[in-house]
């Protein structure tokens, strides 16, 4: 069998990784603005102008003479039209039937064939799409209540709205985000549970009536909808929860034909162990390295056979669970500024030994504004919980990835917390607590860091770096190293080297940049001669309150004023779009518009002006 993958970046390479040791041929594909991506390179790409543009990736899937398409997650991955496009097309469709995902593709269809499977349902309201209806509804079910788009998932279209006087905003940008992601603006008001965890259940069905379970896997820490870290069995569970769990996601797919990998997604109340249909993921999840960490099984593998009409294997249901394990999904996003996105080049890359790393960049790849924010999923498994949690610390004290700032220093925090710890956490955990701050990196620690080094067995890293400038001073010798924002340290070889027990570093002496990591975060520095001056450029940022500025690299979706305009606190006056999510960009006091500076469809830089204000109050 020769596969198209119809997807791009870590999970197209995964896809081909399973397809080849299977001995298939695999064939990817691209875009103009992806063409540098690994996927693209690796795979022998063939270009078409959108990962959405169905009838383009069949036609490469015909001129390439392939056999089938497995579409990832993601972009087509969901899409019945397209599914039943493939099947039509005569290729096969490595995926579950189209008749499945239409059905299920409607959150306000899932819930009705959820109810009438049994599968308890959470309170909510999708009769009429009627705001003064919705908002009725909403005052009947009681605050908070969630609004969530009908059509799609992976948290688009979905916000917490905790009264009556926040309705109006959250409906509308909902529905802009849902229209945008699904091509489908209609919502569902629902009761938001006061203490929720995220639980699903891996399901795999054949195309001969079977459908089994896979166990759960907790998916409760999230910003924004969109899942950080998560881990396989689902931790604290009594056993009337997790059978339960089971039993209902298995109902759910016997009763609509299941047949492929998919995922049943249920809401557990912390505190009463209650749980509630959520929705069903009629694809591969991205967490699902998690599930063959603990089974054994290769579910991409599973996928293909379904696919090509085999029956599931006799002993599947006889699976066993083995030990634990965690993924920590490694974002270019700086979560101490509310996970804004992080654009550019990155240049050192580093992986531990001992993990597997689904990864579609490289040392010389780009982050760009155009796609998801998501670098790598890093993924650990040991014999119990606390062991696979020590595992992941460790994988993140020795990962190294310079030139965009990423979330692994708050997974190397995260991993503290005495809620993760004790698997006490809910799904509102990120909202309750502040972001930490990246930790300060001192002279003294950075030069502690450099004698450490030993990656070249040499006596001392000054040893390493001897191609490197450096400046004779009092029989020490001493080197500058400027940091992102252009301060410069200076290090000598006889500075202090306490506190550097845990913490590793990489130079990268052809290119003068070492790279540090300290609490799970990379600091990279530029290793420059003494005599230079350096300082930190402050071109592209506003200075005040004078202007409404871009907070991060972005796509300008919607301008809502024109000059001239009166503005009041909190009114919404530019949408920008990054990595796949809407940021409504708000005035913070009255003010009038002076100036509008973009339209829709321009890219804007972080900080870049997009309107000038005169305030009110002057």
């Amino acid at each position: 069998m020769k596969i198209l993958i119809a997807n791009r970046g870590e999970i197209a390479l995964r896809i081909a990784r399973t397809a080849q040791r299977l001995g298939h041929g695999v064939v990817g594909v691209t875009t103009d603005v992806d063409s540098a991506s690994q996927h693209a390179i690796n795979l022998n790409a063939i270009t078409v102008p959108s990962y959405l543009d169905g009838a383009a990736i069949i036609s490469a899937a015909r001129e390439s003479e392939c056999d089938a398409i497995h579409p990832g997650y993601g972009f087509l991955s969901e899409n019945a039209s397209f599914a039943k496009d493939v099947a039509e097309a005569d290729l096969i469709w490595i995926g579950p039937n189209a008749d499945v995902i239409n059905s299920m593709g409607s959150k306000i269809n899932a819930r009705a064939i959820a109810e009438s499977a049994g599968v308890p349902l959470i309170p909510g309201y999708s009769d009429s799409q009627a705001e003064d209806d919705l908002r009725g509804a909403a005052d009947n079910i009681g605050y908070p209540v969630l609004i969530k788009a009908s059509a799609g998932g992976g948290g688009r279209g979905i916000r917490i709205v905790e009264s009556p006087d926040q309705f109006a905003i959250a409906l509308d940008e909902a529905r802009t985000e849902a229209e945008r992601a699904f091509g489908d603006g209609s919502v569902i008001v629902e009761r938001y549970v006061q203490q929720p965890r995220h639980v699903e259940v891996q399901l795999i069905g054949d195309r001969h009536g079977r459908v089994e379970h896979l166990g759960t896997r907790e998916c409760s820490v999230q910003r924004r909808y969109q899942k950080l870290f998560e881990e396989a069995p689902a931790p604290k569970l009594s056993d009337t929860t997790r059978n339960g769990l089971h039993d209902a996601a298995v109902r759910l797919g016997t009763t609509v034909g299941y047949d492929s990998a998919g995922t049943v997604e249920f809401v557990v109340d912390g505190t009463t162990g209650e749980f509630f249909f959520l929705e069903m993921n009629t694809r591969l999840q991205v967490e699902h390295p998690v599930t063959e960490a603990i089974t054994g099984l290769d579910l991409v593998e599973l996928m293909i056979s379904v696919a090509s009409d085999e029956p599931l294997p006799d002993d599947l249901d006889d699976v066993t669970f083995t030990g634990h394990a965690c993924e920590a999904r490694i974002a270019a996003e700086d979560a101490s500024q509310g996970f804004m996105p992080s654009i550019g080049l990155i240049d050192i890359l580093e992986v531990p030994s001992n993990v597997r790393w689904d990864s579609g960049v490289v040392a010389g790849s780009t982050i760009t504004p155009h796609f998801d924010s998501m670098i790598a999923k890093l993924i650990v498994s040991s014999h119990d919980r606390p062991s696979a949690l020590a595992a992941m610390r460790s994988a993140l004290d020795e990962l190294l990835i310079a030139g965009v700032t990423t979330t692994a220093g708050f997974h190397r925090w995260l991993l503290d917390r005495e809620e993760l710890i004790d698997a006490s956490v809910t799904t509102r955990l990120l909202d309750a607590i502040e972001m930490p701050q990246p930790p300060a990196l001192e002279t003294e620690l950075a030069a502690a860091l450099w004698r450490k080094h030993r990656q070249r067995e040499s006596t001392s890293v000054w040893t390493d770096i001897g191609s490197l400038p450096m400046t004779p001073h009092r029989h020490q010798r001493s080197i500058g190293l400027q940091s992102a924002d252009g301060e410069i340290h200076e290090i000598t070889d006889s500075s202090n080297a306490k506190g550097s027990e845990g913490v590793r570093s990489l130079v990268d002496g052809p290119r003068q940049r070492v790279a540090i990591n300290v609490a799970g975060h990379t600091q990279a520095f530029t290793v420059v001669p003494r005599t230079e001056r350096w300082a930190a450029d402050p071109s592209g940022r506003s200075s005040g309150g004078d202007a409404l500025v871009s907070p991060f690299p972005a796509v300008v979706a919607e301008v809502r004023v024109s000059s001239g305009d009166e503005l009041k606190g909190g009114d919404v006056a530019i949408v920008i779009e990054a990595m796949k999510m809407l940021h409504s960009v708000t005035a913070s006091g009255a003010a009038t518009v002076s100036e509008v500076l973009v339209a829709v469809g321009d890219q804007v830089a972080g900080g870049q002006e997009l309107i000038r204000l005169t305030s009110d109050t002057e």
